[in-house]
């Protein structure tokens, strides 16, 4: 009986909090495939059709966030910054494939960044990141100007793609910090084979960002998994002690019985 009566609890505040749940997953469900259906026709160059649909994802948007509080206000202004950026992009016919591949591909990784929990895609810039800064160091080493100016001209592009992402992730006090080294590093890129606080800020930077796709990659629980585990193992201890306190209670009525009876004997 008491194993019927926990399961049903489960099963009622799963109830309670799924609707929600998974209609806030399915609208977010939705604009990321049209996110990444964008990013695949730009890469294909097929300018139009991601231009079809960078405009079905407004559309998609504009009616969720209108029906629902999906988003908050920060994220909203991201994910606009970023749609406007990528349809501008591929609208353009004067700039190069790449840089529209770029610009869409900014785009996917934010609205990746909403919809994940955990190792959003743009953690897998780890890998290219980290050899930027290999690369940049031994080009500092060799006192190879053009290579600092060209390595330090790729992170700094990397770290624009992820840039937006980093914001819907990250507390704004740590976007602070890394944007006041990107702003030192390229106000002395010039220096950089000579500046040693330029050479610590840049092995500054790699630190940090390490540490922040080290820790992105640590599962995080849903909030709202936690609710119903924290409220479901309430319930259970309740449950437990009432019935534990019953049983308790039974016990010393069945001894006081007993010696009652044995008495009148």
């Amino acid at each position: 009986m008491l194993k019927k009566i926990l399961l049903c609890i489960i099963a009622l505040l799963i109830v309670i909090q799924h609707p929600a749940f998974g209609q806030t997953s399915s609208s977010l469900e939705q604009l990321d495939a049209l996110s990444d259906k964008a990013l695949e026709m730009t890469k294909l160059k097929r300018y139009e059709d991601s231009e079809a649909m960078l405009t079905h994802f407004s559309d998609v948007f504009l009616q969720l966030t209108a029906e629902e509080s999906i988003f908050d206000m920060d994220e909203l202004r991201i994910i606009t910054v970023a749609h406007n950026e990528a349809l501008g992009a591929v609208q353009d016919e004067e700039i190069t494939d790449s840089e529209k591949v770029n610009a869409v591909t900014k785009f996917r990784l934010v609205i990746d960044a909403v919809k994940s929990t955990h190792q959003p895609l743009w953690t897998n810039m780890e890998s290219s990141m980290m050899d930027t800064f290999s690369q940049t160091k031994e080009a500092a080493l060799q006192q190879n100007a053009d290579k600092v100016e060209e390595e330090l001209s790729t992170l700094f592009a990397q770290y624009d793609m992820i840039y937006p992402s980093l914001k819907v992730d990250l507390s704004s006090e740590t976007i602070q910090q890394l944007d006041t080294r990107i702003h030192f590093l390229n106000q002395t890129r010039t220096d950089l084979m000579t500046d040693q606080q330029a050479q610590r800020e840049l092995d500054a930077l790699r630190y940090d960002l390490e540490s922040i796709f080290e820790n992105m990659e640590e599962d995080e629980a849903d909030p709202s998994l936690w609710w119903v585990i924290i409220t479901t193992g309430s319930i259970i201890i309740s449950t437990l002690s009432y019935v534990g306190w019953k049983k308790y209670a039974a016990g010393k009525n069945e001894i006081k019985t007993r010696k009652k009876q044995d008495d009148e004997y």
